[in-house]
Order: structure tokens, then C-alpha cells, then sequence
């Protein structure tokens, strides 16, 4: 009798990651629920604070509110004398968010606002969707929490906007590389052309990381991946460049003058004040600029209203220690100020590393970027790439090509950086799930390279805290931590027990948690000291914000009783040297102020023929304008306009009363103008209001 062979009994499979998410649907979207809740927290409370946030921008949204043609060309100002010195696509959200709700804080902040919630569930829909639920919620939660990110959230900058953009972008080529559809990849070369009309080439960031993910994991021809990526190629370069195009192509004189562009051109203003000067600096430009970073102030330059602090926006950094939410703040022992431009430090391959930038996107980036490694070495490749590695590249491509650049820039603000967190949040996710995956099978190495990771991640945010403040009270909640998940790590591979991978588990997850205190508290400190950033949005530097005055209009109430009882039949309220000056009297009266020399005085909007002729017919009457040392007109806005200052002293009078001292281009002393004449012997100079009617 033949006896049948036995089968050998198959091993149970293991769950996909879809199966596991099907586990505990309802868990995974309470925790997804929790991660926004707490992200609106951070982004909606405290907005009162804000005011209307960037006056330059709230400026031009009042302007285009106008008529259909402001709209269309961004208008920085009522008259339509310039325009503001970005692409209009963020802006026109602004604007018909505005137009809904007003010209105030929710009008100008919702596009952004939203942009930012819409964002963190992004990060998670995009990380779920590969390496399941619990990497796409903590990416989520990363993003949630990082400073720079919940700072430009609550921002009428634009860079929120750009962030959910390009995240779309991302889902767009991530479903190309998958089902190899031409129709994917030219609606993600869309998306990226249309992010590049939000902040121009700051928007080709991702670029390099969204193509190789196609090149690379795509299953097709490479010769047919590279004809279609031409392709892609052509609707993002036509899509970026349209509007650029459309408004050289209108006549210079049924536009406004395209500001900061140096020479009327939207496309010089592509590549040089938002390109080529992005990288190498801007100190080289046409005119000289001030030796310190009071010109980007609103209302430089004009008397403060009475009772009011000069200098608009933006608060000096205090060197001061001064107690202020149950512990010290202020600049920490030793700390020294930036070297760089706004805050930005010296460049450098330790740029992003060390205070200051470090506190704004810095917090988990040696984290990710160990992560990012974690993904290329554990899998071996293949051809095409499969998604871990697929995965590595568009994230790591992004954060890296990202990382490099703001490493060596020359010119860029510390918001910035927001455009860094989504990738540095997903690499988090990703790498923490696939740690937490391999501890089965490699458990020593895995945690050791867990606690490493994690002594040398907080040990860059202990070093960024202290530059800002003089101590941490939470410290011994993140020791704490950090020593539980170590001793429970290490009991996990000495002890064979039942559970000890369990124990494995929990040790990993208390070391992240530890990692993610104080990025979690910064924010909420960059939420409660928002007035001392509401210009130029960055993460909490410790400076008090006891002196601000909330977002008031820094506008001087005598002088526009003056102006406007004066300038009744008048088309412009006035002339001033720059959007600095004029921005808040835009807001507060909705008149048109002419902004001759731009964003920052740099640009000539106008010649002094052409300001002549709006002189002799009646459209102009007023101008504010320097002094030199001898009490005559002098210097233009930051140097140069030498004809427009040669017409005004021969054209105009002084009218007394209006004065306000400056020192080398500083924060204003409202004074009247006989002080004013007085005191210019001292090295300073004068703005002064004059009267060419």
C-alpha cells in the first residue's frame, strides 16, 4: 500500500499594509483627526495677534480689489504705479478670499490657512497609500508641528500655498510612475507650472526629485519615458512662463512697472531678483543697499502715529533676558547675532544645522536624513525601482536638492524653508515604519542606530534651543523619555521573552516621541509670540513681542488728516521712496501712493519727466523724500534717482511739521522738520514731506 506523501503546510502570508489599515479603519482616522485638530490649533488660535500680516501684501490684495486690471498684473498699489515682485496665482486666492471676507486677518490668511490643514492631510494620504497608516500619520503629525511650517501657515506670504501645490504635484507623478500614463505626467507639469506662478523658480525645487521618480520607477521603455517627460517638460515651462510672457508682451505704458525687475521685465525678474540673485546675493545689484535689514520694515522712514513704536512689522531681536510664559527668554549665553541676510547665517554645509536657521525646519533633520539612508541600504535595488526606493528618491531628492540650495543661497528669507518640511516630514514617516519593520530581523543594529539617531537629533535641537532661550523647562520630560526608550531597546535584544517585541516596539516609539517634544513646543511658541514675525514669517527666535503693537497700521494720523485734506481732487494721496512708506497708508485710506522706487526703493518706476507731468496735471501734489546733511533733497530712496532729486529741489517746498530722522537708513524718529534741520549736522538724515503743487 503506497503511503501519499504528506503536503507541507503553507506559512500564514503576511499582512500587506492594506489589510493591516483595514484592521482599525476607525483608529486610524480618529489618529488622522487628531493630527489636524491639533494643526488648526497651532494655525488658527492666536491670529488676532497677526493683523493683517505682511502690509505689502495686504497692500496690493486692496489694490487688485480695484478693477479687473490691478488683478490681472498684481498691482502693488491703487494707482497701479508698480507691481509687486511676485507671479499672481497666490496673490488671486488672496484676493478672492478678500473679496469674500475683507481686507482682514481671515480674508487674507484663509487661502493659507487652509493651504496649510489641506497639506498635513496630504503628507499622510501620500505615505498611508505605500507604507501604510501609521508612517503616513506620523509624517502627518511632523509636518503638523514644524515650526517654519505653522509660522508661514498663518501668513500672507504665499509659500503655503506653493507647499500644497507641489504636494499635488508629487501625487500626480507618484499615479504617472505607476500606471505609466502620459495624462499623469502632463497634468503634474501643470501643477508644477502653476506652482512656479506662486513663487516663480522656487517652485523647481521638486522638479529634479518629480522626474527621476518616473525615469527611474516607471515599467516602460526608457526612450519612451524620456520622450514623454520632454513632453512634460514643454507644459511646464509653457504654463510657468505664461503670465510672464502675457505681461511683456503688454505695453510698458498700460501696465504697471513690474517691480524689484530692474528693467520692466517680468521675465528679468524671473531670472535675476528671483533667481540668479537668490543664489549669489543681492549686494551686487544696480544700487547700493543699506548695511542692515531696518529697510525691510513697513513705514521706514515716516513718522510713527502718536504713542506708537516706529519701524512697523518687524521687532528687533531682544538682548534682553526677560521671564515671559514661566521661563527665560532672549538670546542665550554666548549666542551671537546672524551673520547672514535676515537671519539666515553664514552658508555653509552646516547652514541648516545651527541656529539660526536649524530652528526652523532643522528640528528632525538629521532624523530624516539618517531615514532617507535607511531606505537607500536596506533593499536591494532593482530595475526599475521598486517604492521603497522610488519613494527614497522623491522624497530624498526633494529635501536634498532643497538642502543644498539654501546651504549656499545668498538671498532668501527663513520661511523659506517651509518648502523643506514635507519631504523631511515624510522621510520621518517612512523611516520610522521601516525601522519598526526590521527590528524584527535585525534588532541590534536597528536599535542602535535608533538611539544614535536619536542622541544626535537632540542634541541639535538642545544646541538650536539654547542659542534662542536660557532654559528648557520640558527637558526632563524629553531625558525621559529618551532614557526609557534606551533601556527598553536594550532589554528587547538581551531578554528573550515572549514579548520583547513589543518591548522593542515601545522603546522605538518612546525615542520618537521624545525627538518630536520640542519641534511640538517650539510651534506653539512661534503661535504665542506671532507679532514679533507678522511681516516676514519665522519660527519663535525669543524675542518679546510685550512692545508690539498687534498689527496696527503704522500710520502717522496728522499726516494723513493733512494729506487728505489736501489732495481732495488729487489722484495720488502721495509719493513716497517705497512700498515701505506707503503700504500702510494704502491700507488705511484704500488711495492710490506712489511707490517710486518699488518694494525697496530700488526700482525706477518712474523719471522725473514723467513725475513732472503728473505734477503739472494735478495727479500729484505731494511727495515724501530724503534729505541730505544740508537740509536739501538728496539720496532717493537707498541711493541713485539723482534727477528725481534734482526736480524736487528745484520744484517742491518743504512742509513743516512732517519730518522723521533716520540713522544710516534706520528705524525713523518722528521729529518736525526745524529739529530735523537742526540735527542733520549729527550724521543723520531726513524724510520729509514736500509740497510740489
Amino acid at each position: 500500500m503506497e503511503i501519499p506523501t504528506p503536503i507541507p503546510l503553507a506559512l500564514p502570508a503576511k499582512p500587506s499594509r492594506a489589510q493591516e489599515d483595514k484592521k482599525s479603519p476607525a483608529l486610524n482616522l480618529a489618529g488622522l483627526a487628531a493630527i489636524v485638530l491639533l494643526a488648526a490649533g497651532l494655525r488658527l488660535t492666536n491670529l488676532d495677534a497677526l493683523g493683517l500680516a505682511n502690509h505689502y501684501y495686504a497692500a496690493a490684495v486692496k489694490s487688485m480689489l480695484e478693477s479687473w486690471h490691478n488683478f490681472f498684473f498684481v498691482a502693488a498699489e491703487p494707482g497701479a504705479s508698480v507691481s509687486v515682485d511676485k507671479p499672481p496665482v497666490g496673490l488671486w486666492l488672496q484676493a478672492l478670499s478678500a473679496r469674500i471676507f475683507g481686507v482682514n486677518t481671515i480674508g487674507l490668511l484663509l487661502p493659507q490657512l487652509v493651504a496649510g490643514l489641506l497639506s498635513v492631510v496630504l503628507v499622510y494620504h501620500l505615505v498611508r497609500r505605500r507604507f501604510g497608516s501609521p508612517a503616513g500619520l506620523l509624517a502627518a503629525l511632523v509636518l503638523a508641528i514644524t515650526p517654519v511650517v505653522v509660522a508661514t501657515d498663518r501668513n500672507n506670504t504665499m509659500d503655503s500655498t506653493l507647499i500644497f501645490t507641489l504636494l499635488l504635484a508629487a501625487w500626480v507623478f507618484i499615479k504617472a510612475t505607476e500606471t505609466a500614463r502620459l495624462r499623469y505626467l502632463l497634468l503634474g507639469g501643470l501643477l508644477v507650472g502653476i506652482a512656479f506662478n506662486i513663487k516663480m523658480l522656487e517652485a523647481y525645487l521638486p522638479l529634479p526629485a518629480l522626474f527621476a521618480i518616473y525615469l527611474l520607477g516607471a515599467s516602460e521603455g526608457l526612450w519612451r519615458k524620456l520622450g514623454k517627460l520632454a513632453l512634460t517638460s514643454i507644459v511646464v515651462l509653457v504654463i510657468s512662463f505664461s503670465w510672464a510672457v502675457a505681461v511683456d508682451l503688454t505695453p510698458a505704458d498700460q501696465r504697471p512697472y513690474v517691480g524689484s525687475s530692474g528693467d520692466n521685465s517680468e521675465l528679468s525678474l524671473i531670472i535675476g531678483y528671483n533667481g540668479v540673485e537668490r543664489l549669489l546675493g543681492m549686494f551686487g545689484r544696480r544700487n547700493a543697499r543699506p548695511q542692515n535689514n531696518n529697510f525691510l520694515q513697513p513705514n521706514a522712514g515716516l513718522p510713527p502715529q502718536d504713542g506708537s513704536l516706529p519701524g512697523g512689522n518687524l521687532q528687533p531681536r531682544n538682548p534682553n533676558n526677560l521671564k515671559r510664559d514661566g521661563f527665560q527668554v532672549g538670546v542665550a549665553p554666548g549666542a551671537t547675532p546672524a551673520a547672514g541676510f535676515s537671519g539666515t547665517g553664514q552658508a555653509g554645509a552646516l547652514r541648516l544645522f545651527i541656529p539660526p536657521l536649524s530652528k526652523e525646519a532643522g528640528w528632525l533633520l538629521p532624523l530624516a536624513l539618517i531615514c532617507l539612508a535607511l531606505l537607500l541600504v536596506s533593499r536591494r535595488f532593482t530595475w526599475p525601482l521598486g517604492r521603497q526606493h522610488q519613494a527614497a528618491i522623491l522624497w530624498g531628492g526633494w529635501l536634498v536638492t532643497a538642502g543644498i540650495f539654501f546651504s549656499v543661497a545668498g538671498f532668501f528669507h527663513e520661511y523659506y524653508l517651509s518648502t523643506m518640511a514635507p519631504p523631511l516630514a515624510a522621510l520621518v514617516g517612512i523611516g520610522a515604519y521601516k525601522a519598526w519593520r526590521l527590528h524584527k530581523t535585525r534588532p541590534w543594529l536597528i536599535g542602535a542606530l535608533a538611539i544614535i539617531t536619536a542622541l544626535i537629533t537632540l542634541a541639535l535641537q538642545y544646541n538650536t534651543a539654547m542659542h534662542f532661550v536660557d532654559s528648557l523647562p520640558w527637558l526632563p520630560l524629553v531625558l525621559g523619555l529618551f532614557t526609557l526608550g534606551v533601556v527598553l531597546t536594550v532589554l528587547a535584544n538581551l531578554i528573550r521573552l515572549p514579548i520583547n517585541y513589543s518591548l522593542a516596539r515601545l522603546g522605538l516609539s518612546s525615542l520618537i516621541v521624545a525627538l518630536l517634544i520640542t519641534p511640538g513646543i517650539w510651534s506653539i511658541l512661534t503661535n504665542l509670540h506671532a507679532s514679533t514675525n507678522q511681516s516676514l514669517p519665522a519660527a519663535y527666535d525669543g524675542s518679546s513681542d510685550r512692545l508690539n503693537n498687534s498689527g496696527q497700521l503704522n500710520v502717522n494720523k496728522n499726516l494723513l488728516t493733512y494729506l487728505q485734506a489736501n489732495t481732495q481732487d488729487i489722484y495720488y494721496l502721495m509719493a513716497v521712496p517705497s512700498s515701505m512708506q506707503g503700504a500702510d497708508y494704502v491700507l488705511a485710506t484704500g488711495r492710490p501712493v506712489l511707490y517710486m522706487g518699488g518694494f525697496m526703493g530700488q526700482d525706477e518706476v518712474l523719471t522725473a519727466d514723467s513725475l513732472a507731468n503728473l505734477v503739472e496735471s494735478d495727479k500729484l501734489r505731494f511727495i515724501y523724500w530724503n534729505t541730505a546733511n544740508d537740509g536739501r533733497p538728496g539720496g532717493g530712496a537707498f541711493g541713485g534717482q539723482a534727477l528725481i532729486t534734482s526736480w524736487v529741489a528745484t520744484n517742491c517746498q518743504v512742509v513743516r511739521g512732517y519730518g522723521t530722522l533716520t540713522s544710516n537708513f534706520g528705524a525713523p524718529d518722528g521729529i518736525n522738520s526745524d529739529a530735523a534741520n537742526q540735527r542733520l549736522q549729527g550724521g543723520t538724515q531726513s524724510v520729509v514731506l514736500y509740497d510740489c503743487g
